[in-house]
């Protein structure tokens, strides 16, 4: 099926590759891939279940502590493990299986590998594994080999994983085709015929082969796991149904595509059980299809004032500051928005919260120097201090004074000195 042309203002969010719905590469927006070094909602919000006592940080991911002769096996295991010939050899084996014969185990290691070549960019992550749980292996071992004849009847889609062909057209012009590129039928049960010759132009070219009926009956039978929301007549978001294991207790809807406005709204909406790392994967990946943080921001603060969406509204900030602080940290307006989030987190009395949220600040933060000149003794310094030995605490700047000469050198509210 074909998508209407108001997707071409949507975006993709999906995990854990990038992929996007089976459309015309004109009608294709950028993916979202979730970042694994980033802190997740419980490692975050584990501490705020009270508010009694001292909260820390220490939910987070951390490195464990390996002793050498550990370390050394590790890196040999790594070494193994991203070695690409022996990757390759593994796919080989599962290739090479008939598709009767194929485990899941093997179609995951299929669709690790397909994910990554260009014919199966523009598809979903249900449609590509289908598509390896059918596909054969094919070898053509010396170059200059026919494979089609101009005026033969198609009965398969191929995609190039080893070497290069050719394809002459009857009015003499011809192209390459490499790793990753396909040709043959398309999507249809309608009779085709190739237009051109194909012929291998190396040694050693690997296909993998889809039969005519399992290509058309995967990619037109798509609809029916896909669910679209429609606003004013316009489609603004697409999602996918998944089911992340066969008891069944594992499925349910991930976002594939949307507007930018569809995406912002999706961080305050319930997420299902097999998409738990959208906020992660969207504060990742914002800045390819949004101009500035301040749009995710301001909607961030209006929202704030729904009682409903406060606390969703405050998880979302709290994995924005500590997984991406240099948003704000290198952002004077981004640097507001967290004192204004601040201020509304102390009108609301919601202490825990508020807690968490400087305790990530300071653990995020990056010592810097600032230089600010006085042109005598008795001029005045446009900020002012809070805290000391007899406060207990240490020094923070208050306040500072907008437009002043301290606040042009960097000074902010909330600095440490």
């Amino acid at each position: 099926f074909q998508l209407p042309a108001d997707l071409t203002k949507m975006h993709l969010t999906d995990n854990p590759h990038p992929q996007v719905t089976h459309v015309p590469s004109s009608q294709s927006g950028c993916s979202i891939a979730s970042d694994s070094g980033s802190s997740s909602l419980s490692d975050i919000y584990q501490a705020t279940e009270s508010e009694m006592g001292d909260v820390d940080l220490t939910g987070l991911p951390e490195a464990p502590v390996d002793s050498e002769d550990e370390e050394e096996e590790e890196d040999e295991d790594i070494d193994r493990t991203s070695d690409p010939l022996l990757g390759r050899d593994v796919v080989r084996e599962c290739l090479e299986k008939e598709p009767a014969d194929k485990t899941d185990d093997d179609i995951e290691q299929l669709l690790e590998f397909m994910h990554q070549l260009p014919a199966f960019a523009n598809m979903t992550m249900s449609v590509r594994r289908e598509l390896c749980s059918v596909m054969i292996f094919e070898v053509v071992e010396q170059a200059g080999a026919i494979i089609l004849e101009d005026g033969q009847e198609l009965d398969s889609w191929y995609v190039i994983l080893n070497g290069t062909v050719e394809i002459t057209y009857p009015d003499g012009k011809s192209e390459s085709l490499c790793m990753g590129n396909s040709f043959g039928i398309t999507p249809s049960l309608e009779k085709q015929y190739m237009n051109g010759v194909v012929r291998t132009k190396v040694d050693d070219c690997q296909f993998v082969c889809i039969a005519q009926q399992d290509y058309w009956r995967i990619l037109n039978h798509v609809e029916k796991n896909t669910h679209k929301v429609e606003e004013e007549g316009e489609i603004v978001m697409v999602k996918e149904h998944r089911e992340l294991d066969r008891s069944g207790t594992r499925k349910g809807h991930i976002v594939i595509k949307a507007t930018p406005e569809r995406l912002i709204m999706h961080l305050i909406e319930e997420h299902s059980i097999v998409d738990p790392t959208y906020i992660e994967d969207f504060l990742l990946t914002y800045r390819t299809f949004l101009t500035s943080p301040l749009e995710v921001g301001n909607k961030l603060l209006e929202w704030f004032t729904v009682d409903s969406l406060r606390d969703k509204v405050t998880r979302v900030v709290l994995l924005w500051v500590n997984n991406h602080f240099n948003d704000f940290e290198g952002d004077l307006a981004m640097t507001r928005f967290l004192e204004e989030f601040e201020k509304n987190l102390e009108d609301t009395k919601m202490k825990g919260h508020l807690r968490l949220l400087n305790i990530a600040c300071a653990a995020k933060a990056k010592w810097r120097q600032i230089t600010l000149q006085k042109p005598s003794r008795d001029s005045p310094l446009f900020f002012s201090l809070l805290g000391g030995s007899d406060k207990g605490f240490g020094i923070f700047v208050e306040t500072v004074e907008a437009g002043s000469k301290a606040a042009e050198a960097g000074l902010k509210r909330g600095d440490q000195v």
